[in-house]
């Protein structure tokens, strides 16, 4: 099937100067180029043929193309995220940055050795000799317990007795007598206990001398695999343009982090542009896009393009890219960032702002207008925190400022009662068939990938959330969410999971694909008002 001798695929015709790109993709957001398009087009073409990688490809992977020119020639790299089907050398795609697969390599030879740690501390875990010990020492202990248990019982009763014989009137015992035997009967019962208690450390003596023996086996896995690693992330030698070049440790040592994390280095982006500048092709745009099932945790659609990840990628490409002119980050020069909030209600304790999307909520980096800097300029007499929750930057909407800190306590009480009462209008990219329901997923920060969120019955927190679908028009779905909890993304996951409505909200760019802004609106904010006590509805109509 594979009859390529390069990973190098010529555009056919050839693209015409006018189509290149001004300037490289940045890989963290972006909107893929036609010729970035082109490329994963001709890749999805080739993936739907190799129906012998049908099982694993149905199960999900993350594939990258790269648009390059060499000697007058345009074209594209592609790469996979990972192994692919076992190997990670298939003709069709660029080769790993380092080959962990060599059979005769220093990798494979140390992970065999571990490999049998593994195995050694499998059969000493669950070998009939272990399990005989554990079973001696549960039915010494519980027996012990038992014989103490009836020993203690005789004692209460030759109490009572001897009580009984101190108070009759016919005690043929002194009570020199009475105390000897209760001396004695103590002493018997500590020789009791000390019995069993040698007959319980008898075997715990030789389940302590295996114990000791696994151990002493993870540790030695440990250092292994700790070397093993370390030896591993120095053979990432990454390239730049400047042609300069930095192992794995550096790289992320650099960015404050000691460790680099696992599979660093291993995904698509790394691998094409590592190929490109050591086989002199000039970069030009760059795209990854999924293919496959979504994982359990993340959310991922198939077909759909997606950005670099931060925790991996975004310190080695913030490596890789030196040398080459750069598309700016349009997330973080949005060109919402002009617009300013509307004033959409206030009074003597509060106000209420529509906050247009691509606005922070509080200042981030730079000196971009943010809704804290606006309501602090807005509002020069107000103190304390001012704002009394957050909305995500690309979401619209309304959000509350206090004009003192009692009113910022008191408005986040009823957060935090759930005494406020939210509506938020999304559009959705594709149709919904449940009129209305509830989604409860638990959610917790991907540690991998921040600021994404992941769904884990382990480590999530509990969320929960109504929805109502309120039209559906040419593939896409108008709902409104009611949000009982608050946690970060919570929406944006709901609507997107495959457990959830399975439909990501239009324009979301980490959880489905970038439009020309995420179309979710904070539309009302309604609750008691602690002052005046009377109902108090906050509206800003959705724009879209």
């Amino acid at each position: 099937m594979e009859k390529n001798t390069t990973p190098f695929h010529p555009f056919i015709p050839d693209a015409d100067s006018s189509e290149l790109p001004r300037l490289f993709t940045c890989p963290f957001h972006y909107e893929p180029h036609p010729l970035s398009v082109r490329a994963a087009e001709e890749v999805r073409r080739y993936l739907t043929l190799r129906t012998d990688w049908k099982t694993e490809l149905d199960k999900g992977k993350m594939f990258g193309v790269l648009v390059v020119q060499k000697e007058g020639r345009t074209g594209f790299l592609a790469a996979y995220s990972g192994i692919l089907c076992g190997r990670n050398d298939h003709d069709f795609f660029v080769p790993p940055v380092f080959d962990l697969l060599q059979p005769d390599g220093f990798f494979k030879t140390e992970e065999a050795q571990i490999s049998q740690i593994n195995h050694r501390i499998e059969a000493l875990e669950h070998s009939d000799m272990r399990a005989s010990l554990l079973q001696q020492a549960a039915d010494r202990k519980a027996a012990g317990e038992q014989a103490l248990k009836e020993a203690r019982d005789a004692l209460k009763e030759a109490k009572r007795q001897r009580d009984l014989l101190r108070a009759s009137d016919h005690n043929d015992f002194t009570e020199e007598q009475l105390t000897r035997e209760s001396r004695f009967l103590k002493a018997e019962y500590k020789r009791l206990e000390k019995q069993w208690k040698a007959k319980l450390e008898e075997v715990e003596t030789a389940l302590k001398r295996s114990d000791e023996e696994i151990e002493a086996l993870k540790t030695e896995r440990k250092r292994r695999s700790i070397l093993l690693q370390n030896r591993l992330f120095a053979q990432f030698r990454m390239l730049n343009a400047r042609g300069e070049e930095k192992d794995l440790w550096q790289i992320f040592r650099e960015h404050g982090r000691p460790v680099p994390p696992s599979g660093a280095g291993e995904c698509a982006a790394p691998k094409l542009l590592q190929y490109a500048y050591r086989h002199g092709y000039r970069p030009l745009a760059m795209a990854e896009f999924w293919w496959g099932a979504s994982p359990e945790a993340e959310i991922r659609k198939h077909g759909y393009y997606y950005p670099a990840c931060k925790s991996k990628c975004e310190p080695i490409l913030g490596h890789m890219l030196q040398g080459l002119d750069v598309e700016p980050n349009a997330h973080e020069n949005s060109k919402h960032l002009k617009h300013e909030p509307e004033l959409v209600y206030e009074d003597e304790w509060m106000a209420a702002v529509n906050k247009p999307a691509g606005m922070l909520s509080v200042p981030g980096k730079g000196d971009a207008l943010s809704v804290w800097s606006w309501a602090h300029a807005h509002f020069p007499e107000a103190t304390g925190p001012l704002l009394v929750h957050r909305l995500d930057m690309d979401t619209s909407g309304v959000l509350l400022i206090a004009k003192d800190p009692e009113t910022h306590r008191k408005l986040q009480q009823l957060f935090e009662t759930r005494h406020i009462k939210k509506r938020y209008i999304a559009l959705l990219d594709g149709t919904v068939t449940d009129d209305e329901g509830f989604i409860r997923l638990p959610l917790c920060p991907n540690p991998d990938d921040r600021p994404r969120q992941m769904v884990s019955t382990a480590y999530g927190k509990a969320t929960v959330t109504r929805f109502e679908v309120l039209s559906r028009s040419h593939g896409q779905t108008r709902v409104a969410f009611y949000p009982f909890t608050g946690r970060t993304h919570q929406l944006r996951v709901h609507a997107a999971h495959p457990e959830g409505l399975d439909t990501p909200i239009v324009g979301d760019n980490l959880y489905g694909r970038r439009a020309s802004r995420l179309f979710l609106h904070a539309e009302t904010v309604a609750f008691r008002h602690f002052k005046t006590g009377r109902w108090v509805s906050i509206t800003a109509p959705a724009p879209f």
